[in-house]
C-alpha cells in the first residue's frame, strides 16, 4: 500500500486510542518561549499525540526546571518528564533530591532527573564552578544512596563536603539522565546513567560513534547496554512551518551553539575548524549581543546562513511531514533508542507524528 499523501497525513486527527510512541519525545518551551504558561497546552497536546517523553531545558531566566517539571507532571498522565538538563551544582544536593522525590510522587514514577555540564561561559559569568566528570559521578552516587534510604555521614568527594545527607527511610529508584557531548561524558553515561541525551546537529557518523561509546561503556561496567537509552536530539523543521521560523530553528539555532561552544561542536563532528574561525570573525557574528536564535532578524539570519556550510545543517529532519518522519526513523537506524524532535512545538510536530504512525 502506498503511503498517504502529505495533505491526508496533516489533516488526520490525533487518536488517543493509538499506542504511545515511547521512542519519541519533544522539548517543551523550545527556544526563547514567550511565556512559561505555554508549557501547559504543549504537554497536553503532546500527550494526545502519544509522545512518550517531554524534555525540559533550563535557562537562567524564566525556564527553571523544578517549576516546569511540576507543571508538566500536573497536566500529564503517561509521559515521562525529563530535565535535560539541570546542573548538580546550582542547588544543594538535598534540594535536588527533594525535588526529584516530590516529582516521583507527583507523577507516579514518571520523572527522570537529567543532568549536564552546563555552558562554561555562563558559569564563568555568574561565578558558578565549572563541572567535571568526577563531580557528576560523585553526585550520582549521592543520589543513588539517598534514594535507597541511606544516611550519608561526612561525605567528602568531588561533588562537595556534606556533614549529613538523608532523604527518608525508603528504597526507591530514581532514573537519571545525562546530556552528553564528549567521550568522557558519553562513557560516564554508559557507566552510571539510565538515559543519555545527545546534542542537536550531530552527523550520522557522530551519532553512531556516540551510541557505540555509551553502549560499550555500559558493557564494560557490567551493565546491560540495552538498559541505557540513548536519545538522538534531532532538529525537526517541517516545511509546513513559516520560512522565517524555519530559518531561526535551523541557522539561528546552530549559530547559537557555535557562539556558546563552537569548538566542542566542531571537534565532536570532526568539522573544519577554519569554518568556525570565519564564522566567529564575521562582523555580524562578532558584534552580536545575546543568542542569535533569540535576537537575530531575518536579514541577519540570511547573512549568517552564508557562513554555515549546508552539510553542517543537514543533520536534521526537513521537508514534508513524511520526509521528516522518515528522517526521524533514520535516527533509530543509527542505533539510538529514542528521538527528541527538537526545536518544534507539539502543534508543529502534529503532522509529522501522524506521518510517522502512518508510515511504519
Amino acid at each position: 500500500m502506498p503511503p498517504p499523501d502529505a495533505a491526508e497525513v496533516t489533516n488526520r486527527p490525533a487518536d488517543q486510542s493509538e499506542a504511545p510512541l515511547r521512542e519519541l519525545g519533544f522539548y517543551t518551551l523550545a527556544g526563547p518561549a514567550a511565556s512559561s504558561r505555554d508549557l501547559v497546552d504543549e504537554v497536553r497536546l503532546a500527550e494526545e499525540l502519544g509522545l512518550g517523553s517531554v524534555f525540559i531545558s533550563e535557562r537562567f531566566d524564566k525556564k527553571e526546571a523544578a517549576v516546569l517539571s511540576g507543571a508538566a507532571g500536573a497536566v500529564s498522565e503517561r509521559m515521562a518528564i525529563v530535565t535535560a538538563a539541570t546542573n548538580h551544582n546550582t542547588r544543594h544536593p538535598m534540594i535536588t533530591a527533594a525535588m526529584a522525590r516530590t516529582m516521583q510522587s507527583l507523577t507516579g514514577g514518571r520523572f527522570v532527573l537529567g543532568l549536564g555540564r552546563g555552558i562554561p561561559v555562563i558559569q564563568d559569568t555568574y561565578g558558578i564552578d565549572r563541572i567535571t566528570t568526577a563531580q557528576i559521578e560523585d553526585f550520582v552516587g549521592i543520589m543513588r544512596r539517598l534514594f535507597r534510604g541511606e544516611a550519608i555521614i561526612g561525605h567528602d568527594g568531588p561533588a562537595g563536603s556534606f556533614p549529613v545527607l538523608y532523604l527518608a527511610a525508603m528504597d526507591e529508584y530514581l532514573p537519571l539522565g545525562l546530556v552528553a557531548f564528549g567521550p568522557n561524558s558519553l562513557a560516564l553515561g554508559g557507566r552510571c546513567f539510565d538515559e543519555v541525551i545527545l546534542h542537536t546537529f550531530f552527523t550520522e557518523e557522530t551519532t553512531r560513534r556516540c551510541v557505540r561509546t555509551v553502549k560499550e561503556a555500559a558493557e564494560q561496567a557490567g551493565r546491560d547496554p540495552d538498559q541505557v537509552r540513548v536519545w538522538s536530539c534531532f532538529a525537526t523543521i517541517g516545511d509546513h512551518i513559516d520560512e522565517d521560523r524555519r530559518l531561526m530553528k535551523s541557522v539561528g539555532r546552530l549559530a547559537t551553539y557555535l557562539q556558546g561552544y563552537g569548538d566542542l561542536m566542531v571537534t565532536t563532528n570532526r568539522w573544519d575548524p577554519a569554518v568556525l574561525e570565519r564564522f566567529r570573525s564575521d562582523e555580524v557574528v562578532s558584534g552580536f549581543l545575546g543568542g542569535i536564535d533569540s535576537n537575530a532578524t531575518t536579514e541577519q539570519l540570511e547573512h549568517i546562513a552564508t557562513l554555515i556550510p549546508e552539510e553542517w545543517l543537514a543533520s536534521s529532519a526537513t521537508g514534508t511531514a513524511i520526509q521528516c518522519a522518515e528522517a526521524v526513523r533514520g535516527q533509530l537506524a543509527f542505533g539510538c533508542d529514542g528521538v527528541v524532535m527538537h526545536g518544534a512545538t507539539p502543534r508543529e510536530l502534529q503532522p509529522i507524528v501522524a506521518a510517522y504512525r502512518a508510515t511504519v
